[in-house]
């Protein structure tokens, strides 16, 4: 182990915490510079309320690009007021595409806005909803939840006082409503991964292979565990239902542990099954540096770490600020490793703007690494 790493932990999930300014050593020192200090900070103005949504300037862009290829820069740390007052601008992206097999079985879908999509106010501002569907057996489940689920979701009595309960009720009720629709092919089935934002709080539900992964300041965060069947937790929980793992297919026929139909593996309706509909939960609030969420179906994760796609997807929105160039670019990456599966890829940025560069700082005596430049070597090491 090189001496003077730094091994502290990658990252910190904060709950609304405020880091306090260092102005009373800057008061001893010179209390004209503090005042200079804070007529800057009053005239910035609040990030939310900038008006920019889906294009950058030519000069930001440039910039952007010179600037991507080189990490020590210094990034500058937001006040704890406009931590306070940071409200997200959702601007999402998406890349579907059939890759090597002979059918497209996946679904997504992209709402940026759901006050404007739903036409009410029943729900804070702003608010989002983002969701892909990975079928199999056939297109009939994922289709199904990509156009109810968000209706179960809403609909629910438990909607919005707990959302958490109401995404799980309405996972269990799109499996239910599924099993009854007399037109359709019940024996498909479908993985789900949604993303709820209510301001600045994101709630991750998951069932099946599918991921999210946050990207903060070049750093991978996993929103969600892949529920395949000969994961530890997973294949305890089939093994006490009565169910069996073999070669890690689920009763020697599945290759995830939880999916939205496939009624030919379950019993019936409100019965503990082996092959379980219900969601995983995730929620997080947050901060200044979370610039972006990767969502996407098993073909991407199959052939790309969590950090090589935060590292791929933070290069390419500093060169263009361009979610759907970005999506695009990471199945691009994932045809190129010869992905065996179809592909889906949904980029929701949380900003306007592109994503700092990260500084590395330099030291007189020994050399050290920071946290994001540890994180952001590792997912370039991984993408070669």
């Amino acid at each position: 182990m090189a001496a003077g790493m730094d091994l502290s932990p990658p990252f910190t999930v904060i709950e609304g915490g405020r880091n306090k300014d260092n102005l009373s050593a800057i008061e001893n020192e010179n209390s004209d510079d503090l005042n200079s200090i804070r007529q800057m900070t009053l005239g910035k103005p609040p990030r939310h309320l900038s008006a920019m949504r889906h294009c950058v300037s030519s000069t930001r862009l440039a910039a952007a690009a010179d600037l991507a290829t080189d990490v020590n820069v210094n990034v500058n740390r937001p006040s704890s007021e406009e931590k306070s007052e940071l409200l997200p601008v959702f601007r999402a992206g998406s890349c579907a595409e059939m890759g090597p097999k002979q059918y497209m079985e996946d679904e997504h879908i992209c709402i940026d806005n759901l006050i404007d999509h739903l036409g009410t106010a029943k729900f804070p501002s702003p608010g989002a909803f983002y969701g892909v569907f990975d079928g199999h057996g056939g297109t009939d489940a994922a289709s199904f939840v990509r156009n109810n689920i968000l209706r179960f979701i809403i609909e629910d009595s438990q909607f919005p006082s707990c959302v958490e309960k109401a995404i799980k009720s309405a996972f269990v009720q799109a499996d239910y409503a599924f099993a009854d629709a007399s037109s359709l092919d019940i024996s498909s089935g479908t993985t789900a991964l949604t993303a709820l934002f209510f301001g600045r709080t994101l709630t991750i539900a998951n069932a099946g292979d599918c991921r999210a992964v946050l990207g903060r300041r070049g750093r991978a965060l996993e929103m969600s565990n892949d529920h395949k069947p000969n994961s530890t937790s997973e294949k305890i929980r089939i093994e006490k239902l009565g169910g069996v793992v073999y070669d890690g297919y689920l009763n020697g026929q599945l290759s995830v542990a939880r999916a939205i139909g496939d009624w030919h593996m379950k019993g019936p309706k409100g019965s503990a099954c082996p092959l379980s509909a219900e969601p995983e939960l995730h929620e997080l609030l947050l901060t200044e540096e979370d610039e972006f969420l990767i969502m996407g179906c098993d073909g991407l994760w199959d052939v790309m770490s969590s950090q090589c796609a935060v590292t791929v997807a933070r290069k390419e929105l500093m060169l263009h600020n361009d979610p759907e160039r970005c999506s695009r670019e990471l199945v691009r990456e994932a045809l190129k490793r010869n992905t065996c599966d179809n592909l889906t890829v949904i980029v929701i940025c949380f900003s306007p703007d592109p994503p700092p560069r990260i500084e590395i700082p330099p030291t007189r005596v020994r050399r050290s690494i920071s946290a994001e430049g540890l994180h952001l070597l590792k997912g370039v090491l991984d993408c070669n």
